[in-house]
């Protein structure tokens, strides 16, 4: 802005109590900005805020001149009188319809389109009188001089337009009412502890609040601070009972929604007790300031788009990482005999592969659409994920983005060297089980398919995957193209996976549909009652698996198809699906190919393949399982010496199970 409109004494002038409300209001915004913003002549104490200086600078002016202090506090009053406070105290900040996307869509029309200054809502014109981070922090270094002088140029505003204390009396009674409707809500009240509703504090809330107001208005402070004091009590009463909610959430499953309504439910609460504290208040100057200042935080906060998301999604994100964890933990080996498992689990798995592989050529010798070609290589896949999950064998590349939120429950308490040491023993377990699940996938899913190209060979004359075909295969997977990228996109797509996994079997319990399997009567006419119980108990042990293996099947297949049609040259490399193609390869090629760098160039390409595939869905689904459980590793420095330790004096335990499992 230029100098002029800076200049204090214009603004003064243009003080119209006459103007229309739009102009009004306008003229309280850019005395905002004046105050925020404005250069100071002259030296200052830098100690103290540009903006107090301006304030005090603002009020001394209003001192000196009559015509100017008779201008200002005539529009002020008319704006007191004007303005709807109350929905600054009782509104501000809350949800309208206490839902999270309706949230999610004022936050979006607060960021994206203009607000205007032509409101009596208080609440609306707030964001446009303190749109700066640093308001609240000026707000409260007001000292307590400078605050007295704008309280006592102030009270003659506050009288022309009523009561000041009545805005704060009406805000308690519609913040209670609120509160009183949310906790009666059938999505809330069914899952509150029934002993903590015993009294119905929700009701009894609403009528204590109508109860102050009465003692307010009438003066009587001695009956005022008892019914403070019960009203403060039945805060606490609803707010533990809105804590109990979380505690049902932890074990049927988890709703945004539901998370969304209780803290907008336990911030009412607080607001509550704020405005009980300004009404209450000897010198109730400073706590209306403090209030303003909270109220000002809330406005930045609400311009959050990352911040709603990162608040409602944490519990979300966390069941989906302890659901994730729990079926992690059966992909940690911790001993020889666990290991041998884990090999003979691979290693069927690899044999799966296999088969896969072969129809993954078939699929691409068909000609499709990239649409139609990448569905049904996905559905191939899906279809080979599906069935090594049913056979309780695996895939290597699975195990990652399960067994990271497993590892990280192990990080809740890392506050000493033995607890520092069991953590390192995970870690040497955990990769351990990788280097298993490779083994094992490797070591069949290649020969098997070298094996059938030459009994095919011997057979028909012709291997089932020709030469034309191995010749793509050694252009692709070769680490002198982009394989590294596709290989880490890889392992996004392995941790989308895990993720869909654990949101799934979130809605399946969250629903109950085990239960509704279970004892449905059209599930017990269908199946019969025993078949039912069955068939429910399955359902609920192989949700998670059968979401994780059919989301990933079509990802792999999909996600290519797709980005081509945006022009974008992805594509996937499976560390062992690319092993059954460069079999297929060698089969086809002959034994001679063992002899061409080209070979060995896909070796090295197949091995970072696996590296890639394993880290990066690892570090992606380990860092959601951190965030969800809001771990900081202080002690980050102490388990990497503890680790760099291990691999000097057992580097072997990091692949093999040691002869004493204990």
């Amino acid at each position: 802005m230029s100098a002029a409109a800076w200049d204090l004494t214009a603004l003064l002038n243009a003080a119209d109590p006459k103007a229309s409300l739009a102009e009004r209001q306008l003229w309280l915004v850019r005395l905002m900005e004046w105050l925020r913003r404005a250069p100071l002549d002259g030296a200052a104490e830098r100690s103290t805020p540009l903006p107090v200086l301006r304030l005090k600078h603002l009020l001394n002016v209003l001192q000196r001149h009559d015509d100017h202090r008779a201008a200002v506090g005539a529009l002020l009053a008319r704006f007191w009188r004007e303005v709807d406070t109350v929905a600054l105290f009782a509104d501000f900040g809350f949800a309208p319809r206490t839902n999270f996307f309706g949230e999610l869509g004022q936050r979006l029309r607060l960021r994206l389109l203009p607000i205007t200054p032509e409101t009596q809502d208080l609440g609306e014109l707030f964001a446009l009188l303190f749109p700066s981070e640093r308001d609240a922090q000026w707000l409260e270094a007001i000292d307590d001089e400078t605050l007295a002088r704008l309280a006592e140029a102030l009270a003659p505003v506050a009288a022309h337009g009523g009561s000041s204390r009545e805005p704060l009396v009406e805000g308690i009674a519609y913040l209670a009412a609120a509160v009183r409707a949310s906790g009666h809500s059938g999505a809330l009240r069914q899952r509150m502890s029934a002993e903590l509703l015993a009294d119905d504090p929700f009701r009894q809330l609403a009528r204590a609040a109508e109860r102050l107001g009465e003692r307010a208005r009438a003066g009587d402070t001695a009956a005022l601070l008892q019914e403070a004091r019960y009203l403060r009590a039945l805060l606490d009463a609803c707010r533990r009972a809105a804590a109990s909610v979380r505690a049902h959430l932890e074990q049927y499953g988890v709703s945004v929604g539901i998370v969304f309504e209780t803290d907008q439910l336990r911030a009412r609460c607080d607001r509550i007790e704020a405005l009980l504290d300004a009404l209450l208040a000897p010198q109730p100057a400073r706590e209306l300031l403090r209030l303003i200042a909270m109220l000002a935080r809330e406005a930045q906060a609400r311009r959050g788009i990352r911040s709603l998301f990162a608040r409602h999604y944490s519990l979300l994100a966390r069941k989906v990482a302890e659901r994730s964890a729990e079926t992690g933990e059966h992909y940690i080996t911790r001993d020889r005999a666990e290991y041998r498992a884990m090999l003979r689990a691979a290693a069927g798995g690899g044999a799966v592969i296999a088969g896969t592989t072969f129809v993954k050529f078939l699929v691409a010798a068909m000609g499709l659409a990239a649409f139609w070609s990448g569905l049904a290589a996905g559905l191939n896949y899906a279809a080979s994920f599906v069935l090594i999950h049913l056979l309780h064998w695996t895939v290597a590349t699975k195990q990652p983005a399960m067994t990271a939120p497993a590892m990280a429950e192990k990080l809740n308490d890392v506050s000493d060297d033995a607890k520092v040491e069991a953590f390192v023993d995970e870690v040497a377990h955990l990769i351990r089980s990788q280097a298993a699940g490779i083994f094992g996938n490797l070591m069949l899913a290649g020969p098997l398919v070298l094996v059938i190209q030459l009994a095919a060979q011997a057979a028909f004359g012709a291997p089932l995957v020709g030469a034309q075909q191995a010749g793509y295969v050694l252009h692709s997977i070769t680490l002198l193209g982009p394989t590294a990228l596709y290989a880490a996109f890889t392992g996004v797509l392995l941790f989308a996976s895990s993720i869909i996994a654990g949101w799934a079997e979130n809605w399946f319990v969250w629903h109950r549909l085990d239960s509704a399997i279970a004892w449905n009567p059209r599930s017990i006419a269908l199946l019969g009652a025993a078949r039912a119980q069955r068939w429910a108990a399955w359902w609920r042990r192989n949700v998670s698996g059968l979401a994780a293996n059919v989301s990933l099947g079509l990802m792999l297949g999909l996600v290519p198809a797709i980005a081509g049609f945006f022009a974008l040259p992805l594509e996937v490399r499976h560390v062992t699906l690319s092993t059954g193609q460069l079999a297929a390869a060698l089969g086809a090629l002959g034994f001679g190919l063992l002899r061409e760098s080209g070979f060995w160039w896909c070796m090295a390409g197949i091995a970072l393949t696996g590296v890639l595939n394993l880290t990066v869905s690892f570090a992606l689904a380990f860092k959601v399982a951190l965030r969800s459980r809001g771990i900081r590793l202080a002690e980050r420095s102490r388990i990497d010496r503890a680790i760099r330790a291990r691999l000097r004096h057992a580097p072997l335990s990091f692949l093999f199970p040691p002869k004493d499992s204990s």
